[in-house]
C-alpha cells in the first residue's frame, strides 16, 4: 500500500496531520502521489496546492516537499504543508 503523510506546520509545530493510503495498483507512482495529495487536502480542508518547479525538484530528490503560500491560490493560515511518502507499498518504509 502506498502511504503519504501530510502535516500542517505553523510556527515550527505540527498542528494537523493525515496519512493517506492509496491502494490502487492500476495507478502509476505519479498518479498515486497526486491522489494522496488530493485525499490529504480533502481531509485537512485545504485547497489542493499547485506543484511548482521547486516542489517537483524536492519531491523527485527526497520523496518529500513543502507546499508554502506560493503553491496555494487561497490564503493559508499556516507556514506550509509538509508532504512526504512514507511507504511505497513494497514493504520498505522511508
Amino acid at each position: 500500500m502506498f502511504k503519504v503523510w501530510g502535516r500542517i506546520v505553523k510556527n515550527h509545530k505540527y498542528t494537523e496531520e493525515y496519512t493517506a493510503c492509496v491502494d490502487d495498483d492500476t495507478l502509476n507512482r505519479t498518479r498515486k502521489v497526486y491522489k494522496a495529495l488530493e485525499i490529504i487536502c480533502n481531509e485537512l480542508n485545504l485547497a489542493v496546492p499547485i506543484w511548482l518547479p521547486l516542489n517537483k525538484k524536492d519531491f523527485i530528490k527526497n520523496s518529500r516537499t513543502k507546499f508554502t503560500q506560493d503553491s496555494f491560490v487561497e490564503e493559508i493560515d499556516f507556514d506550509y504543508l509538509d508532504f512526504q511518502v512514507i511507504d511505497e507499498g513494497d514493504g520498505f518504509v522511508k
